[in-house]
Parts: C-alpha cells; sequence; structure tokens
C-alpha cells in the first residue's frame, strides 16, 4: 500500500491490455512477458509463475480475488517467484504452448491458465484455477505454491527431467497414412461423425457445457454439397433447427443483440454471459449462409439484423474497428446486468408485464441465482411480437451497471467481423452492412499495418503492438476475399496479394511446405508452435489453406497452389488421426476437390442491370466463390486471372453475366433469374 492510502501498481501499469491492467494494482509484482522478466528469473534464482487469461474471463476475476488480491498468498509468490501475467488473446502463441502443456499434464486446459518454469520458460508444472482452500481431489493455490517451491530447492533434477520431457513432447510428430485419401468420402465420414454427436432435442452437438461451434456448422454447411440428397437434407434440417434454438433461447441476447459465449445446460437456457467479438462474426457468417441456402427468412434475418446492431451500438469504437469483448460480470457479479425478476419487468412494462412475462419464461423461481431469469423465448412467435417491450427493457438495463468492454481491437477477430458482415450484406441486400465493413477493413489497414507492410495483431491507446500471427494474416485474406464478393472495391484484393505473400515469406517453411502460427522472425520461444485445433475461432492453418486456395483459383497464382499443397500434406496427419478436430481444414480439403465459381458480370459497375445480376449470383454461389465486374475495356484488375474474363463480352450492349467453373462458363445471361449454379 502506498503512504497516501492508495493502492500502489505494479509493472502492468503501463500495459494497453485490459486484462493487464485489471492486474495492476494487485499487491503480486507482476511483470508482463519480457526479457526483463526472465532476467530476473535467472539472476534470483527463482522461477517463473505465468498466469494467463483474458479480460472477460469469469474464473479469472475469481481467482484474483481470491488469491492474488491476498496479502499473504501474495507475499509468497513475490518471495519466491518472479511473477507474470499474459492476456491470451494479446499473445496466443503463448497461451497456445502452455496450453498443450497443462493439456498434456492434467488432462484438460481452460483459463485462467497457469504454468511454473524454468528461467528460459520451459515448463515444468501447471494446471488452471485452484481454490483458495482445499476441496475434495484438488489442492489449494497455496498448497501448490508450497509444493512446487520445496521442489525448486530439493528437488531440482527432477524438475529438470520433467522439463525436458514436456518440451520434447511438444515436437512430437505424427506419421500421415498413405492409404487414407482425403477425398470426397473423407469429408463424408467427418459429417457423419459430428452428426452422431447431434442433440436431435434441443440443437446443436453433445451435452453441457454447449458451445455454439461456428466452425463446426460452418463445416457441416459446406458438406453438403457432398452428400447424397436424403443424408444432406437430414444434416441441413439439423442445422436450421440449430440455429433457430441458439437465437431464440439463452445464448442469445433478447435485448441488446449478439450472442453470449456459451451456455451451462444441454437446452441453451443459461448462458456465461461474456460476449466475444469472434463469436458475433463467426456466427454472422453461419446464419447468413443458412439464409442463402434456404432457411426461413423470418428465423435468419433478425439475428443477422439485431448481431449487427450489437456491433455498431456496443462493439464499434470511434477510431475504427470492432472491440473484443463485453465481460459476464457487473459489479462483480456474473449475469447481474442482463437477468429480471417479474416485478422489475413489471415496473418497466406496466399492463404488458404479464404478457411478456410469459413470452420469455421470466417467473418467480426464475432460471437463474436469486430468482431471477434470464430471458428465453418461450412462445416462438414472430420477432416483431414484443419489440417495442425489449426496447424498453433495453433502455433500463442500460441504466445498470454494465459489464466492463475490453477495447482493444484484434486483427483476426476484426477480420471474423468484417467477414460476418459482408456475408450479411450480400444475405439481406443491405450496402450499409458492406460499408461497415469496409470502414474496419479500412481501418486495420492504415492503422495496423506499419510503413514496413508487417501486419499486427492488437490496437489499443491510440497504437498498435504485437506483430500478427498466423491466424490474423490468414482471417484478414479471407475477410478481403469476402468484401470483394460482396461488392467493395478491387483494391482489396491488393490487401489480400500482399498478406499471401507475408504467408509465403514469413510463416511457411520453404524446404517442407508446413505452416507455423509464428513467423519465423518473431520471438524466439522455447518451441514454434504449429496451427491449433479449431476451437472457438477457426484453426489458423485451415483458415490459410481455405483463404490461400481462394486467392489461388481467383488469381492463377501457382505458387499460392503450391503452398496449398504443402499445407494439406504436412497437416494431413492430424487429418488422418482426427478430423473432427480440423473442421475448418477439413472445408478446405473440399474447396480443392471441387474448387471455386466465379461469375463475370460484364458492364460498367455503376449499372443498376449489372448490380441485379450480381445480387443474384451473390445468391446463388457459394460462400467461397467469386463475383467480378470488370467494366468493359479496362485492365484485368490486380487478384484477377485474365483466363476468368477472356471471351465474356456484353450482349446487344447490356450487362451480361457468366457463371464460370473452371473452364465451363453458362450461357450468356441477361436477366437476374437466368443465373443458376454451375451443376
Amino acid at each position: 500500500m502506498a503512504e497516501n492510502g492508495q493502492r500502489s501498481s505494479n509493472r502492468l501499469a503501463d500495459q494497453t491490455s485490459a486484462y493487464l491492467l485489471q492486474h495492476a494494482e494487485n499487491p503480486v509484482n507482476w511483470y508482463p512477458w519480457c526479457d526483463e522478466a526472465l532476467n530476473e528469473s535467472q539472476q534470483t534464482d527463482r522461477p517463473l509463475f505465468v498466469s494467463i487469461g483474458y479480460s472477460a474471463c469469469h474464473w479469472c476475476h475469481v481467482m484474483e480475488r481470491e488469491s492474488f488480491e491476498d496479502p499473504a498468498t501474495a507475499a509468497w509468490l513475490n518471495e519466491h517467484f518472479v511473477c507474470i501475467k499474459v492476456d491470451r488473446e494479446e499473445r496466443p502463441d503463448l497461451d497456445q504452448i502452455y496450453m498443450e502443456i497443462v493439456t498434456q499434464l492434467t488432462g484438460h486446459g481452460g483459463w485462467p491458465l497457469h504454468v511454473f518454469c524454468q528461467p528460459d520458460g520451459r515448463p515444468f508444472y501447471g494446471g488452471t484455477y485452484w481454490p483458495p482452500s482445499p476441496r475434495p481431489g484438488q489442492p489449494s493455490f497455496r498448497q501448490v505454491l508450497t509444493q512446487i517451491t520445496d521442489a525448486w530447492k530439493t528437488r531440482r533434477d527432477e524438475i529438470d527431467a520433467a522439463s525436458e520431457q514436456l518440451v520434447a513432447a511438444l515436437d512430437l510428430s505424427l506419421d500421415a497414412d498413405e492409404e487414407r485419401r482425403l477425398d470426397q468420402q473423407a469429408i463424408v465420414e467427418t459429417a457423419r461423425a459430428f452428426m452422431s454427436q447431434a442433440d436431435l432435442t434441443h440443437g446443436g452437438f453433445g451435452s453441457a457445457p454447449k458451445f455454439p461451434t461456428p466452425s463446426q456448422l460452418e463445416f457441416l454447411l459446406s458438406a453438403l454439397d457432398f452428400l447424397e440428397t436424403e443424408e444432406a437434407d437430414k444434416v441441413a434440417t439439423h442445422l436450421d433447427f440449430t440455429g433457430r434454438e441458439m437465437a431464440r433461447r439463452g445464448l442469445y441476447d433478447h435485448l441488446a443483440g449478439g450472442f453470449h459465449r456459451y451456455c451451462v445446460d444441454t437446452a441453451w437456457t443459461l448462458p456465461h454471459f461474456e460476449k466475444m467479438l469472434y463469436d458475433q462474426g463467426l456466427l454472422l457468417r453461419f446464419y447468413s449462409e443458412l439464409l442463402r441456402r434456404g432457411a426461413a427468412k423470418d428465423e435468419c434475418e433478425w439475428p443477422l439484423r439485431e448481431t449487427a446492431e450489437l456491433l455498431r451500438r456496443e462493439m464499434k469504437s470511434p477510431e475504427g474497428g470492432f472491440y473484443a469483448s463485453q465481460d459476464a460480470e457487473a459489479e462483480g457479479i456474473e449475469g447481474a446486468y442482463q437477468v429480471w425478476t417479474p416485478e422489475q419487468i413489471e415496473s418497466a412494462l406496466g399492463p404488458q408485464a404479464a404478457g411478456f412475462c410469459e413470452a420469455y419464461s421470466v417467473h418467480a423461481d426464475g432460471n437463474f441465482e436469486g430468482g431471477t431469469t434470464h430471458l428465453v423465448d418461450a412462445t416462438r412467435g414472430p420477432r416483431e411480437d414484443w419489440e417495442a417491450e425489449r426496447h424498453q427493457l433495453l433502455e433500463v438495463r442500460q441504466r445498470r451497471t454494465a459489464p466492463a468492454t475490453d477495447r482493444k481491437r484484434i486483427c483476426s477477430w476484426n477480420a471474423y467481423a468484417i467477414s460476418g458482415l459482408a456475408r450479411a450484406a450480400s444475405a439481406l441486400s443491405d450496402d450499409r452492412l458492406l460499408a461497415e465493413a469496409s470502414a474496419a477493413f479500412l481501418f486495420i489497414e492504415e492503422e495496423m499495418i506499419d510503413d514496413d507492410g508487417r501486419l499486427h495483431r492488437i490496437f489499443e491507446m491510440g497504437r498498435r503492438s504485437v506483430p500478427a500471427f498466423l491466424d490474423d494474416h490468414a482471417a484478414l485474406l479471407e475477410a478481403s476475399l469476402d468484401l470483394h464478393r460482396a461488392g467493395a472495391d478491387d483494391h482489396v484484393l491488393w490487401v489480400a496479394l500482399h498478406l499471401a505473400q507475408q504467408i509465403g515469406d514469413r510463416f511457411i517453411d520453404p524446404d517442407t511446405g508446413a505452416i507455423f502460427y509464428t513467423a519465423h522472425d518473431g520471438d524466439r520461444l522455447i518451441h514454434r508452435p504449429r496451427s491449433d485445433r479449431d476451437g472457438a475461432t477457426p484453426a489458423a492453418a485451415g483458415l490459410t489453406a481455405l483463404a490461400l486456395d481462394r486467392l489461388a483459383q481467383l488469381s492463377g497464382l501457382k505458387v499460392l497452389s503450391r503452398q496449398v499443397d504443402g499445407i494439406l500434406r504436412t497437416e494431413k496427419p492430424g487429418l488422418d488421426r482426427a478430423p473432427q478436430a480440423f473442421p475448418t481444414m477439413m472445408r478446405a480439403v473440399g474447396l480443392r476437390l471441387r474448387g471455386i465459381s466465379v461469375a463475370v458480370i460484364v458492364g460498367e459497375p455503376e449499372d443498376p442491370r449489372a448490380q441485379a445480376l450480381a445480387t443474384r449470383a451473390r445468391e446463388v454461389l457459394l460462400p467461397e466463390d467469386a463475383v467480378v465486374i470488370p467494366p468493359p475495356g479496362r485492365p484485368t484488375p490486380t487478384g484477377i486471372a485474365s483466363s476468368w474474363l477472356e471471351g465474356r463480352s456484353a450482349l446487344d450492349g447490356r450487362p451480361t453475366a457468366y457463371v464460370c467453373h473452371g473452364s465451363q462458363c453458362s450461357l450468356p445471361a441477361l436477366t437476374p433469374a437466368e443465373i443458376q449454379f454451375p451443376s
């Protein structure tokens, strides 16, 4: 405590990360991840204690209150360890390495994530949350600290052996099954494996906790084109059902719009209340494709529009781009901002309260703590029902203390939002959404790429930081292609080509074709990680293969095609062993098998007739396909192979559309109704 009675700050006080700043006044002498901390560990012969989390993490907050704000626990940490705090959203490379270690040790992972390391960063023990007092089968945090301290002083040889074994396991590689082919049958089998876990009663997959798993949903949508009609219909029906249940029940915020992180129960009733930008962007993509494939408009349009409105109203920065997340807690209580009692509803709505409570299942017993209720749409009526009442309750809720917002801009997460908005713009024929996606893309281009052309992962407090990782490059590359498909300027293809070159030069091994999560000129860590598996966000290698293949086919650049071949070849052992863990890579396999289609609209881009043809093409073609409007008589735009445009001409001076797949093109179409998906 400082002499003036104010809490003193530690070394996190000058950081920009909201998560690190949350711990800036802990009595623990935290360092950010830096050479100074590693040198201090070496010079004082104290092990590193590395604590990893993120600003919206509920259990991170719990452990902070229980342990890191406790003076006695902090004193022990400060005496016996050099303590480092890491924001996993800023440093996913460190998180990936140490998460894999903890999963090896304990069989599970999660956040907060904790590892004890030697001064060079090699881990020897780790875990997730430890309580302040022992529980059955679980030691207290103080007990763990005492045991580690004793082992460091008296059993250093065991610690050295543990570090060697754990680090060596990170470098183990699998052999590919030469007999197993990455073909249509592999996609069918992976889809069937996912569907074996389908919850036919509540939608989604598996049991509690129930996550939306956008990467899995997108894979199954793409797999529809490889399944026989009867099987495809069953999968499509379940995906439609899942979309309805996620939006109608508690995963969705019925007042503000948007999706919470996950639900703690099987029936999508009670969420973990944090909202992540990546979920909003990726689920915009899912609902856009549901709508494009013919799902009920009255079940898909309003989640799209309301989620886009959430981004616009609550997560859009005045500087540009979108904020990272909204916390699960308000005033230290999870869900306090979102839940209601019947009395609160009556006070806000008066005579309409009883009907609203029946529609949204609000009752005296509640479905959450203390007799409160998190809203679920029980009657599933038209969305227009109770619209005015929902707006009234949102206004009341906005007078409450709101959860904290993590205001950093993360490149890959913004790219998911850009992609989602671009796809929603096409699905809804909404130019405003395309404009918002384009503005966020321009912000990244102007503020998060430096003068040397290097992309950065983070923008916060007016400055960029942290060199970008593979997922940042791949997600932004995909977003540029989605923007172009939706009607953005051809300039975005120039950015796509730049990103592709950065990926090839800095993330792909030129000798083996293998791809890495970190750039070869990045920080020197104990291990250079490859791509992770699909989880809350798409696996970086799969996203890269998918985006590079789209650009390779559109541009005709054979070097990009060879890079995709190398990624698929070197990632094949993982696909052979557990294809369900890599749905994004399996989507890349599917794209490799079918190839892209390109709709070429010959005519002036501003001509309403050309625009109508392009709108129809965006409705018909798959999300990875392209729509090109080359003005007559002008050079071929950068990033588009001339072969797509050769021999295409306007008939009778009217805008004319051709849908091409490989070397085959449709007959010229003069009206939108004539445009069909290539068979």
